[in-house]
Parts: C-alpha cells; structure tokens; sequence
C-alpha cells in the first residue's frame, strides 16, 4: 500500500518537474528572445509551408514530436509566435516523428534528450548566478529545458514498464475477431499505451513486438499507430496547462488535427491497409506483411509516413479554420489577456516605405483603443470592493502597461527602418509625427498606471471620499474619457479629418476644472472635508488625471501632421 502510494507520489512529483521546467523555460525565453528571435522565428514560419518544413527539420533532429510541440506551445506562450504560424510547424512535427519510426525499423536506436539533461543543467547552473541579466536569462532558459526533458523522463519511469514486460498484453489477442470493433479497441489501445508511456517511439516499438509474437495482424497493428497519432498529442496539452490562452490554443491545434486525421483515416482504412499490403508485397519480393511478421516493420513505416504526409497535405488549407475552430474551444476570458502581439507590421517591409507607414499607421491605432481599454480598466479598480478581483485587476493594468513599452518599442524601430528607405519629404514628416506620437501613446499607459498605484495606495490607506468628491472625480473621469473617445476617433485610419477643435475644447475643459479641484482641495484641508493623507490622494488623482489629457490632445495634434491634407 505505501509503496504504490510513493509511486504515486513520484508520478506526480515527475509531472511537477515537467512543468516546472516548460514554465522555467517559457520565462527565460521571453526574457532572452527579444525581437531578433522573434524576427528568425517570423521568417522560418512566415507562410505555412515554411512552417511545415521548419516542424519538420526540428523533429527530425531531435526524434520527438511531443518535444517540438511543447517548444511550440512554450514560444507561443512567450509571444514569439502566433497562433497560425503554429500550426504548420505542428503539423510539420508530424511528418518528423516518422523519421523517427524509419530508425526504429532500420537501425533501431533513438538519441535520448533526456542523457543531455544534466550536463545542460551543469552548463546553465554558473550561468543563473551570473551578474548579466542577458546570461542569467539564458542560464533559466537551460536548466528549464533539461528539467522539462528529466521530467518526462521520470514520467516514463514511474509508469508500468509494458515495454520491458509486453507478455501483459498478451490478452489482447482476445480482441482480433471483431471486425471494425477491433480496429477501434486498438486504436483506442495505441492512444492509452502512448499517454502512458510518454513515447510514439516506444508504443511502436511494442506494436512490432506484439506483430512478431503473433498476437495482432498488420491491420491493428496500423490501428495502434494511428491511436499514438492522438496519444503524443497529451504531452503538448499538459504543457499548455501552465501557459496562457495562445499557448492552450497552439495545443488544441494539435489534438484536433490528429483527431481529424484519424477520423477520415478510418473511413478508407480497410482498402488503405490493403494497399499498403500489396506495395509492401510487389517490393518485397511477394513477402506481405499479414503473412511475414519481418515485412511488419517496414509496412508500418510505410502506413505512419504516409499517412502523416497526406494528412498535411490534406489539411494545410484549411489553417484558418483550424485558427477560427480553437478559438471558439478555448475563448479568452475576461481576466486572461493575450500576450503582446502586433497586429498589423509583420516581419520585413511591404514593397515601398511609404505603405509601410500605412501599416504602422493601422498598428498605432490599435495602440491608441489599447491605451482607451486601459483607463476603463481604471475606472473598475476605482469602484472594485472585493480584495480578489482587485488584485487581479491592478495585475491586469500592471500587465497592460508592460504591454505598452513593448508596443512602443517595436513601432518605433519599424518606424526607424521605414526612415531608412525612400520616402517623400511629407513621408519623412510623417514618420517624424509618428514617432513622437507613440511616445505619446506610451506616456498615456504609465499615467494609466501611476493612477492604478494612487488608487492601490488609497485602499491600503483605508481612505475614503464622500458623495460629493466621489462625484468630482468622476465627472473628471468622464471628460478624459471622452478626449480619449475623440482620440481614438482621429486614430482611425478611415478618417482623415481630424477632430481638432473638439479635442482642444475638452483639453481647456479638463484643465480648468483641475484649476477648480486644485482651489477647492486647497479650501477642503483647510475646512477638514478629509485628512491631510486623503487630500494628497486626490490631489494626485485629478492631477494625474490632466497629465494624461496632455498626452491626448499631444496624439491628435501629432495625428493633424500624419494625415494627408
């Protein structure tokens, strides 16, 4: 009894290292990515087909489809990857797993990742108490792959040992004679003994074993290999049990495109066995593999490529759909947000400059409705009572304006590339205006955030407004809510006349009624309206509150140069 509690225990210990290290791993990478691997990893998978060939060169080389995905879901996660540029790579992993199965038949060996692990440890270890931020990163980025690989390693180990002991599915043999329901018993049997085992490579290994024992024909022997097709698909969902929603995304990609395969794999089976049966036979010299058990090998390889290959072939048109599909299976909930992306600028430049400045021009726009969400988010946290929800809302304005320096970051080296072309002298301008203009937008976000930390400090403060301040502050939140609507009205890039005067009108409103609160604050000290602490809190929120109306009307007076006259 207590010792298979311990094994219990050590399955779930080894399923806690694994993810513990995809996490470690996921971090680190975002810490050491920056945009120069997002640029490479952009170009390697910058249409599907590349994307294809990117899966499966990588899976080739490393022999394991369920590593690749994980990788996958992990650059996914750290938002060096989108969700479509996945997909292929996920289906490319596919094709590379057969390598895998071509080795197994014709040398039979499998390099084992999980050997490396602790020297990768040894190598990362001096690297994470290095005082360079840049080498302790990549230090994280080590030891957090060799704990994912250690992890699944162990989760192998502390399963039964079929593969050491296959006698215990002799029983099998029972379930031969039932037609179609045979083919669906082993099939289902493949997809189990590949979750178990955390290895398409060792399930086929087992599948050849009970083939030479004479326990299972060659068709279930193909059924098998198509259940491992769904079972390699877990590691990748467990993985994404600790990433974001992109990265459960990425993994349900994944599941669904197996599943799919399979499901039009079962429609033909029959004749698609059969025709592996009689190639396998003209060149084999008549030897077939449902009557030779050393032809079983190589018709299986035959069946897993084939299949895998023209599952890709298949599929590859419909990644759109794939995207649509996953996205209505796993929504994004209201807390959960994605992690930075842009939107519009891809890797490289269009054809000329001046329509890439089209294309930023699209991007800042959606910079502009991120920073308008923001102050929403503001106004919630200024009325949330629960504790709860509070936090999670002052991590989600946290989160938002890290997002912000991103944005800004990357817009404006798109920006500095556009420069570099030819442009027109107004293009020149325009980029000028551009540049400046995000750093508004910027600005924006962390006046956001400094009135986030003002309200978090006014609740740990146990301060409180009555009525009547409560409804000054509010009629200040209305008016940078609506300068902030008239920005983003003038930041759609449909409307070339820009708003000024109206923006300019609610700019001289906001600042004279901050001239008022400021009298006024000044007159409620006085007169004891609140405590010396409670003034200097509201002080800073209307305050900061006109800051940020600066930074607005700074974008539309930028955005009256941008746009063409």
């Amino acid at each position: 009894m207590n010792y298979s509690f311990f094994e219990f225990l050590t399955l779930i210990g080894s399923l806690g290292l694994f993810l513990f290290g995809m996490k470690m791993m996921s971090e680190a990478l975002q810490k050491v990515a920056g945009s120069r691997m997002r640029k490479i990893l952009s170009a390697m998978t910058s249409n599907r087909f590349l994307g294809v060939l990117t899966g499966f060169l990588v899976t080739a080389i490393i022999q394991s489809s369920s590593a690749t995905t994980v990788m996958v879901v992990s650059f996914v996660n750290a938002g060096l990857m989108s969700l479509v540029e996945s997909i292929g790579v996920i289906m490319g992993a596919n094709i590379g797993t057969t390598i895998t199965g071509w080795m197994i038949t014709l040398l039979g060996f499998k390099v084992k990742i999980s050997a490396y692990a602790l020297p990768m440890i040894g190598l990362g270890l001096p690297l994470i108490f290095s005082k360079n931020s840049s080498r302790r990163s990549w230090g994280e980025f080590m030891v957090g792959f060799a704990l994912l690989f250690l992890g699944l390693e162990y989760l192998k180990g502390s399963v039964p040992n079929i593969k050491e002991s296959p006698e215990v599915l002799s029983f099998l043999q029972n379930y031969t004679q039932l037609g179609f329901g045979s083919t669906l018993i082993f099939l289902l049997i493949g997809t189990v003994l590949t979750v178990v085992i955390q290895s398409s490579s060792a399930t086929m290994a087992l599948t050849f074993v009970m083939c030479n024992q004479g326990w299972i024909p060659f068709h279930l022997a193909a059924a098998m290999v198509m259940g491992e097709n769904i079972g390699t698909t877990i590691t990748a969902n467990i993985a994404a049990a600790v990433g974001n929603v992109s990265a459960k995304r990425a993994a349900r990609v994944h599941l669904l495109f197996n599943l799919l395969g399979v499901t039009w794999m079962l429609i033909v089976f029959p004749w698609y066995v059969n025709a592996i049966d009689h190639f396998v036979s003209i060149n084999n010299g008549g030897i077939s593999p449902t009557e030779s058990a050393a032809a079983v090998p190589t018709a299986l390889s035959i069946f897993h490529t084939t299949f895998n290959v023209i599952n890709v072939l298949l599929f590859i048109w419909f990644v759109p759909v794939f995207e649509k599909v996953v996205k209505r299976m796993v929504p994004t909930s209201e807390l959960e947000e994605e992690e930075f992306r842009l939107k519009f600028i891809t890797t490289g430049m269009l054809s000329t400059s001046e329509l890439s400045i089209l294309q930023a021009r699209k991007e800042v726009h959606s910079f502009g409705k991120h920073s308008q969400k923001m102050f929403g988010f503001i106004r919630k946290l200024m009325v949330q009572d629960k504790d709860s929800k509070f936090s999670k809302q002052f991590a989600r304005i946290e989160k938002y304006e890290g997002i912000c320096d991103k944005i800004e970051v990357e817009i404006a080296n798109y920006l500095s590339q556009v420069n570099q072309g030819k442009l027109s002298d107004i293009g020149r301008k325009r980029v000028r205006s551009m540049l400046k203009l995000v750093d508004d937008l910027e600005s924006i976000g962390d006046c956001n955030f400094n009135l986030a930390k003002t309200i978090n400090r006014m609740r740990n403060a146990n301060v409180t407004f009555n009525d009547e301040i409560l409804k000054k502050l509010d009629l200040m939140f209305n008016l940078v809510d609506a300068s902030l609507q008239v920005m983003i009205s003038n930041l759609d890039d449909s409307d070339d006349d820009i708003h000024i005067t109206k923006a300019q009108q609610l700019e001289d409103e906001i600042n004279n009624y901050r001239n008022q609160l400021k009298v006024e604050h000044l007159d409620n000290i006085k007169n004891g309206v609140y405590t010396y602490e409670a003034g200097i809190i509201f002080n800073d929120l209307f305050s900061e509150c006109e800051k940020l109306a600066d930074y607005v009307i700074n974008v539309t007076e930028a955005l009256a140069e941008v746009n063409p006259q």
